[in-house]
């Protein structure tokens, strides 16, 4: 489909090195500890209160970011059972990638 793969997590960037290289993880694996990208991107799972050892846990889900750093999918979701088939995710990918951005759309925030 030409779209690149990444994934983010709360977790250490030492700890997402170790996991990728254990687990043969073939995309980036990106680190925001403390959640500033989670809340910027309204996925952040407030449950856990500063000082938690989850706080900054994002709400687990898919974006999709096009080249212009506009959001044009997400699906975050409160709870981890509860996900998006794969094949329900690349047909709206594939839905997306066939029709042009809506005029509304709004940038990214900015992640740094």
């Amino acid at each position: 489909m030409g779209v690149n793969v990444a994934a983010m997590s709360y977790d250490d960037v030492a700890v997402l090195a170790d996991f990728a290289a254990t687990q043969s993880i073939g995309y980036p694996l990106l680190s925001d500890k403390g959640g500033a990208h989670a809340r910027r991107f309204g996925i952040l799972n407030e449950e856990y209160a500063e000082g938690h050892f989850a706080h900054g846990v994002p709400h687990p889900g898919v974006l999709y970011i096009d080249p212009a750093g506009t959001i044009r999918l997400k699906r975050a979701v409160p709870g981890y059972r509860d996900r998006p088939s794969l094949d329900e995710m690349l047909s709206a990918l594939g839905d997306l990638l066939d029709d042009p951005p809506a005029e509304e759309a709004k940038p990214a925030p900015d992640p740094t």
